[in-house]
């Protein structure tokens, strides 16, 4: 793809071209990236904030780009979007890939074999650009306080948002450039209006988005290009503006001072990257727009000094080693923090990593020139440079796909899972006999249906729409049972779904995490009071058989068991409307993952088997309601997790748990038969 620019000289048309646009070095930039990335670096490893550091980056990126091809317009030169892309990811990718392969060699050295699968995978996504979207689509929690518990790859998040917007942006600029040439427009003018709006309908995307559902927000890119509008319209403002010397001085150290202490002074753990990231992107476009003062007093010469350019020539590499050498050392060491000392080392092998990166990868690789004679060579580039991360994250996924597959295919013998805790199982596994799920597919080992909730059953545009799901559709089902409430409801579609099958029921499911499901005025939030409405109103609509629901909630590696609150008034409103209702007991929860304990410590270690009365008590709390209400059912499984004296990790070859509180999906499979037996002799189906 190629835009031109024709000059009124064919001579200096083919010279613009084959000189390369230039923007004037401006070492205060240079120099406040370095701030910026000390800032990333020092509230990550010691104080665990978001500092709005990244937003810098984020802003000067876009600044940088626009200078550029604003300047190529100016020249009259070619806007080879393909070559500027290509040129601009072989300069990218190469320290990116060698962060990546050593993240992977550290993750197999250090890391538990429950967590290698989701790492390969976001190793995957961090290569080509779209962590962003995975870690959206899963919800992360950036501000989470235990660091140990966050991936190695997850700052690559503002990296994949960088990239898209590195795709994005050249078009504009190309798509303006036609534009302005062939309606006689003003280019920058143009390009002014064209940010402008982007600036303003992003930020009001933004405000709103972070209001709503602030952990999607964070790492949505439409919630952020706000941030490089910005930097796009302050290099397109700054050749008309003329301060005075005093004016850059204070605006200078105005804006260090502001985005130093945007994290100390902000609490951004539910406002980024809402409007109060314009403190940090306006504090550092104030020092942008400030410039060389040309005054000893200007901050322009901190930000010139020698250390910090050499700093900022290092920052990228420093970005991308800081987080995964304080995830591996968190993990490695059991703490979900640093320390002072051992925040300094973190610190310290950063910097060391980050130089020797830049200096025999990075600049090597910039130096290069065999790939910048032809597009063919650069692409080529490209592939080799992906290889040394694409070939050890290929290579081992098929092998944890290959280990699964194993012992899959001997599962019927050797992994009994519940069915080992019936007073009538004969072992008959081999002595050797491996766990499943195995450890690395263990944290995708979720239970779900299989499709969204179609035709009747589908609740239309609204909050329920993308929080139905079901099993292929059944003509003329026997019974429609409605599986509703939280994630440990959610586990129960993994025993459920083999039941249905058999039955010729149509199982569905309407789930919110973290929302229980129960009747109006019930001791929930605001979001789950709001959840459980509309599931009131659906329920109206589309009457099910039966609904399947979580009646008590456990405490972590505690006996104290609970009534879900609004679990009896739900139970009667429901059965007067003629909707059965069947009531499970919650699965025992705990303080610390007993997957990571059986991995660690293995199977029979006391801590992976704590004793059943400090988890359960004897009588579940939904008992006085048994047989109070026609049409309640009441289940307790507590005899297909538990033994009669413990609560152990893994049973019957099988890792029961998921995480400190979740069943993994294959032990919930394992249960069906036990669950059936129950659920038809409670409600005499």
């Amino acid at each position: 793809m190629s835009v031109e620019i024709v000059s009124s000289s064919p001579r200096r048309a083919y010279r613009a071209a084959r000189t390369p646009a230039k923007t004037p070095f401006r070492p205060e930039i240079q120099g406040l990236r370095a701030l910026a990335v000390l800032m990333v670096v020092a509230y990550h490893v010691w104080l665990g904030r978001v500092s709005g550091g990244v937003d810098v980056f984020l802003m000067i990126s876009a600044f940088l780009m626009t200078l550029q091809f604003t300047n190529k317009f100016d020249r009259d030169q070619s806007m080879d979007l393909i070559r500027h892309w290509l040129h601009l990811f072989r300069r990218l990718l190469p320290a990116s890939a060698v962060v990546i392969a050593a993240t992977l060699l550290a993750t197999f050295l250090f890391v538990p074999r429950i967590r290698w699968l989701g790492i390969v995978e976001q190793g995957w996504a961090s290569l080509l650009y779209f962590q962003n979207w995975l870690l959206k689509a899963q919800s992360v929690d950036y501000y989470a306080e235990d660091r140990g518990l966050a991936s190695p790859f997850q700052h690559f998040w503002s990296l994949s948002i960088q990239g898209q917007v590195f795709i994005l942006w050249p078009l504009i600029f190309a798509a303006a450039a036609v534009a302005a040439k062939a309606f006689r427009l003003r280019y920058r003018v143009l390009l002014t209006y064209l940010f402008g709006g982007i600036f303003v309908g992003s930020l009001i995307n933004s405000v709103f988005y972070t209001y709503s559902n602030q952990a999607q927000a964070y790492f949505d890119t439409g919630a952020r290009l706000w941030e490089f509008a910005l930097g796009s319209l302050v290099a397109l403002v700054l050749p008309g503006l003329a301060l005075s010397r005093m004016v850059r001085v204070v605006l200078g150290w105005v804006g260090v001072l502001a985005m130093l202490g945007c994290g100390l002074v902000l609490q951004v753990q539910t406002a980024f990257p809402g409007f109060i990231a314009l403190w940090p992107t306006l504090a550092a476009a104030a020092v942008v727009v400030a410039g060389q003062s040309g005054s000893r007093f200007g901050v322009d010469r901190i930000l010139s000094s020698r250390f910090l350019i050499r700093l900022g020539n290092n920052s990228f590499a420093l970005y991308l080693w800081h987080w995964p050498v304080l995830v591996i050392y968190l993990i490695w060491s059991g703490k979900d923090h640093a320390g002072w000392l051992s925040g300094s080392a973190v610190v310290a092998a950063s910097l060391v990593l980050a130089f020797l990166t830049s200096r025999f990868v990075d600049a090597p690789g910039r130096q290069w020139k065999w790939p910048e004679v032809r597009r063919r060579r650069a692409a080529i580039a490209i592939v080799a440079i992906t290889a040394v991360a694409a070939v050890p994250l290929a290579g081992w996924r098929y092998a944890l796909d290959e280990e699964n597959r194993v012992l899959l295919s001997e599962a019927q013998r050797n992994n009994p899972g519940a069915k080992a805790l019936l007073p009538a199982y004969i072992d008959t596994t081999d002595p050797d006999a491996g766990i499943l799920p195995t450890a690395a597919k263990l944290s995708k080992d979720w239970a779900n249906l299989d499709i969204r909730c179609k035709g009747e059953m589908a609740p239309g545009p609204g909050a329920l729409e993308k929080n139905c799901m079901q099993t292929l559709e059944i003509e003329q089902p026997d019974k429609k049972v409605l599986v509703v409430g939280n994630s440990h409801a959610q586990q129960w579609t993994g025993a459920l779904k083999p039941i249905a099958e058999r039955h010729h029921w149509q199982l569905y499911s309407l789930l919110r995490g973290g929302c229980v499901y129960a009747a109006p005025g019930a001791d929930v939030s605001e979001v789950c009071a709001a959840f459980n409405a509309e599931v009131d109103q659906y329920l109206k609509k589309h009457k099910p058989d039966a609904i399947f629901t979580v009646a008590t909630s456990a405490s972590p590696s505690s006996p104290n068991e609970r009534l879900t609150s609004g679990f009896e008034a739900m139970a009667r409103a429901a059965t007067a409307q003629g909707i059965d209702v069947i009531g499970i007991r919650d699965n025992p929860r705990f303080r610390s993952s007993m997957s990571n304990c059986v991995v660690t410590k293995g199977p029979h270690d006391p801590a992976c088997n704590p004793p059943r009365q400090s988890v359960l008590p004897d009588q579940p709390p939904f008992t006085p309601l048994v047989n109070q209400i026609p049409g309640l059912s009441l289940l307790d499984m507590s005899d297909s997790i538990c033994t009669q004296t413990t609560c152990p990790g893994q049973i019957g070859n099988m890792f029961v748990y998921l995480d400190n509180n979740h069943l993994s999906a294959t032990y919930a499979a394992s249960m069906s038969e036990e669950l059936e037996r129950k659920l038809m002799a409670a409600t005499g189906w």
